[in-house]
């Protein structure tokens, strides 16, 4: 019965690991690049390779890891560590809020949602159509796992290259915004009847670029788009929730 019972999650486990495999493979693109660049910028501050993957697999965090080499080379100041890296990840405080009912009841896979958390990972699994027979617990866990291994692997690779080859990284930074823009385009086909939220998430970003500059206008665009995005949901809904007029008599007749 045990037995049966292993090959059922077995089998399960693998059929979400299939489905998922293919929502990641952008993914893969854009963090094998940007990953190797970050190793290769670490070891030309002075790292070995053993640090890019250390980071990679604790913090996991993006541009943070690449803001955190400034702040290892820094003066010993956890106070300003700790703003910057509040100020540079503070989006997924909203990323987390908009996660809370599909990580209900996930049992022990839910710290590691939590914690592998990032913009490409919820970009799949808050969007993706997961098909019919597939649980979903485990299509986010290996959308999650698979997209931290392809950083993992990248910036590990690159600090172990960037100590036997030199490289030009300039431009390389540019993938991802490459791979959001792509990220964009395909939600905005698969879903032309939500585009209005997409329109309203750039508006907010552009106007709050316009204000507050190039380097601090991510968090108040987050907060500018939650506060649009309910007040744009509450008035459809109350759209929606009006009762149709009633025909008047002269046009009955």
């Amino acid at each position: 019965m045990s037995a049966t019972h292993d090959n059922a999650s077995r089998g399960t486990a693998v059929a979400a690991l299939r489905a998922a495999f293919p929502h990641t493979i952008p993914i893969f693109a854009g963090f094998w690049f940007l990953g190797m660049a970050y190793g290769i910028y670490m070891h030309a501050a002075g790292f070995g390779f053993a640090y890019p993957m250390l980071m990679s697999l604790l913090i996991f965090g993006g541009s943070l890891e690449f803001v955190a080499v400034s702040l290892l080379l820094a003066p010993f100041n956890p106070l300003a560590a700790l703003l910057v890296s509040l100020m540079v990840q503070a989006r997924h405080l909203f990323y987390g809020i908009a996660m809370l009912e599909r990580y209900r009841d996930m049992g022990w896979k839910k710290p590691y949602l939590i914690f592998g958390l990032c913009d490409e990972t919820f970009s799949i699994n808050y969007s993706a159509e997961v098909p019919a027979g597939v649980d979903r617990g485990w299509f986010m866990f290996f959308v999650t796992l698979l997209n931290q291994l392809y950083w993992v692997s990248g910036a590990t690779i690159g600090g172990v290259l960037g100590e036997v080859v030199p490289f030009d990284t300039e431009g390389l930074s540019f993938v991802m915004t490459a791979l959001f823009v792509v990220i964009f385009l395909d939600q905005w086909q698969k879903d032309p009847e939500h585009r209005w939220s997409a329109v309203v998430g750039g508006a907010c970003a552009a106007g709050c670029l316009a204000v507050f500059g190039a380097d601090s206008f991510m968090v108040p665009t987050m907060v500018c788009m939650v506060l649009a995005l309910l007040v744009v949901r509450e008035a459809r809904a109350r759209g929606a929730a009006m009762p149709p007029a009633a025909p008047r008599e002269e046009d009955a007749s």
